[in-house]
């Protein structure tokens, strides 16, 4: 289990700057020079935080003109939080008595699978769905090698053979953190850490 992916997420919440910028990110986007002034300190630093915020998906960014805005990534700060409860209490209460759960997750499974990926495992569309496309995208990265590194062109490619739209792909992998990017590289992240559709109702 790579427990470093684990310890790499909550390395970006380790600093007392950081958990200011998103304690006023949660009320809503702000520039770097806003989030400078309310925390006295230079724009320069509030630059260097927000990237490691980024790095770890815990922001977003856009840009308008010659400023850079910040928001909060709600769902991965919540759905990480999560996850690492998920990973420590994993094997607290295993004592049987699944079967049947683990039964109907795979009748789902099976039946998404089938509606959107053709014989040939070509994915037909991207579910709206956050649950059925949770499903689609746990069902892709198995395709993938645990502890292998993949170029963003192998990841492109990987992901071409299946659909067309390997941007939004590439990025929901991340976003639900199945996947771990540093420097336009990429890695699956230990299965502990993927986002959960059997939590969705």
């Amino acid at each position: 289990m790579q427990l470093d992916k684990v310890v790499s997420y909550h390395k970006a919440l380790a600093d007392p700057t950081r958990i200011r910028i998103l304690i006023l990110l949660a009320d809503g986007e702000r520039n770097g020079q806003v989030l400078a002034e309310k925390l006295g300190v230079t724009p320069a630093t509030i630059t260097h935080h927000a990237a490691k915020l980024r790095e770890a998906s815990l922001i977003n960014e856009r840009r308008d003109k010659n400023t850079i805005y910040f928001s909060l990534n709600h769902y991965f700060i919540k759905n990480s939080a999560a996850a690492t409860e998920h990973l420590i209490y994993q094997n607290a209460n295993s004592k049987g008595g699944t079967d049947i759960l683990h039964d109907d997750h795979k009748r789902i499974r099976d039946s998404v699978i089938k509606n959107f990926f053709t014989s040939e495992g070509k994915l037909k569309t991207i579910p709206a769905q956050t649950k059925k496309k949770l499903i689609v995208l746990e069902h892709l990265v198995s395709r993938l090698e645990k502890g292998r590194k993949y170029s963003e062109k192998e990841m492109n490619d990987f992901i071409k053979n299946v659909h067309e739209d390997f941007a939004t792909i590439r990025r929901e992998f991340i976003m639900h953190q199945f996947m771990f990017r540093e420097s336009e590289v990429y890695e699956l992240n230990p299965q502990e850490m993927w986002a959960r559709w059997e939590d969705l109702s």
